[in-house]
């Protein structure tokens, strides 16, 4: 049984969703910090006749974590929990280092005590900082510029340092980049509480009329446009690539450390994206320049082919089908 921690976010909700689509059996523990318990009815609806399995509880508390453990067969563990937001953590440095550093040592005694030894880890594009070429490939210098990025970082190393002093240690680190879309069935989608710290959902409530308008933090970047160019990735590929990682991992007889990029390999600018959704939505946006952000970059864009060489895994869906899929997940909502 796979332990997905982080199970009601936004991606972790759709690797539940991808797991349900492969028959394999999991369990689910979220905080609720930035999740809803609606998501488990949502997840419900896919699964059909089948029960899912979900505990409320945070990968900080060792105790409810070993109650968990004894209490399911879990044999890999699929870590997403986390806070995710690059200008967040800027200002909230402790609360990134206690919940993504302490809560990773945290899982990781209590799987050991467990004897389970597999993990697929959800990281971060954040750990490259700003890179000194573009496409940005797996051995580009690691230098995060935010605590995020930093506390991801740190996450792989301790998982890299695992596996060195112990064989029995198998993990695969996925840096991915800008994950966006919904599920195709419209069930699924990215609904952060508080202000959305991503650029689809907030764009998505400025669709909607929640907001007035649009931020664009920037538009003096040395880009075409002069907004920020990232590699934005179908929510449901990444999942695909997290399903793949997890059958590479369990295929193996030996300990290794592994990182991936999950991207498209294609960079897009704010300003494309958020045409691109007016062109689904059907009217205009409103939007505003605001000033730049700490902690944003020019570009960032994936060199994807090693996750495709060794996991046989690639994305496949396009801007059009994000914006769409997100569209229609907005009626659910």
């Amino acid at each position: 049984m796979i332990l997905l921690t982080g199970g009601l976010g936004f991606i972790g909700s759709h690797m539940a969703a991808t797991l349900i689509s492969a028959g394999r059996p999991f369990v689910i523990l979220d905080n609720l910090s930035n999740s809803h318990i609606d998501v488990l009815e949502r997840l419900q609806q896919l699964a059909g006749p089948t029960s899912l399995h979900f505990v409320q509880g945070d990968i900080r508390d060792p105790m409810a974590l070993k109650q968990l453990f004894e209490s399911y067969p879990i044999t890999a563990v699929i870590q997403f929990a986390g806070l995710k937001a690059v200008s967040e953590s800027i200002q909230k440095p402790l609360e990134y280092y206690d919940n993504n550093v302490l809560g990773m040592i945290c899982l990781i005694k209590v799987m050991r005590d467990h004897d389970v030894y597999n993990m697929v880890f959800s990281s971060s594009a954040a750990v490259y900082g700003i890179p000194d070429q573009l496409p940005i490939t797996e051995s580009a210098a690691t230098r995060p510029t935010t605590p995020y990025g930093e506390s991801k970082l740190a996450g792989e190393q301790l998982l890299n340092a695992l596996t060195l002093s112990d064989s029995r240690w198998k993990v695969v680190n996925l840096r991915y980049f800008n994950p966006t879309g919904a599920h195709p069935s419209g069930l699924l989608g990215e609904n952060p509480r508080g202000i959305p710290m991503n650029l689809m959902p907030y764009l998505l409530q400025v669709a909607t009329g929640k907001r007035e308008f649009l931020s664009i933090y920037g538009n003096d970047y040395s880009t075409s446009d002069g907004t920020c160019i990232r590699d934005y990735l179908h929510v449901m590929d990444l999942a695909e690539g997290h399903l793949a990682a997890l059958d590479y991992l369990e295929q193996q007889s030996t300990g290794f450390s592994l990182s991936l990029n999950l991207g498209r390999g294609v960079g897009i600018s704010v300003l494309e994206m958020h045409r691109a959704f007016e062109t689904v939505v059907g009217h205009e946006l409103p939007y505003r320049i605001m000033p730049r952000r700490q902690g944003d970059t020019d570009q960032l864009f994936a060199e994807p082919t090693l996750a495709h060489y060794i996991l046989g895994w690639q994305a496949t869906r396009s801007v059009q089908a994000m914006c769409a899929d997100l569209w229609r997940y907005a009626s659910s909502i």
